[in-house]
């Protein structure tokens, strides 16, 4: 029998609460997803003014870095043609992210679910889903 740590809805409001805060201050609203450690969908946030078209894409950035134990931009530049994993942005129906805005929650070197921000930039995207995680991890201490 195997022990599985995952997020809860608690969690879940503490990433949300600190990506929204980022967000806010650098004049973005986003789109913010939340997945336990399987992929599943925990809690998500549509901020005032987040694009429609981002919210299945925040999402998947999260089902990919919860599932891939990996950033999504992790995946950019080896799914390009003649790279190791060209083409896998279209496993899994199309599902697997492979643009910034999507990590992993890692504690204490588990994976425990992932956080998917959508409707900036990537870089903007990926900021404001490091200063979710940071917001959480700054709660575990």
């Amino acid at each position: 029998m195997k022990t599985v740590r995952t997020l809860d809805i608690g969690d879940a409001a503490v990433l949300i609460e600190g990506a929204r805060a980022r967000a806010t201050e650098i004049g973005v609203p986003m789109c913010i997803a939340i997945t336990d450690v399987a992929g599943h969908l925990l809690a998500f946030e549509r901020m005032d003014g987040g694009k429609v078209t981002s919210i299945t894409i925040a999402i998947d950035k999260s089902f990919t870095a919860s599932g891939a134990k990996k950033a999504t931009h992790a995946y950019g530049e080896a799914s390009q043609p003649g790279r190791p994993a060209y083409g896998i942005n279209s496993a899994i129906g199309g599902r697997l992210m492979v643009v910034g805005g999507g990590l992993p929650v890692m504690v204490d070197g588990d994976c425990v679910g992932g956080i998917g921000i959508s409707s900036g930039t990537p870089a903007e995207d990926l900021d404001v889903a490091e200063a979710g995680l940071a917001h959480f991890l700054a709660t575990l201490d």
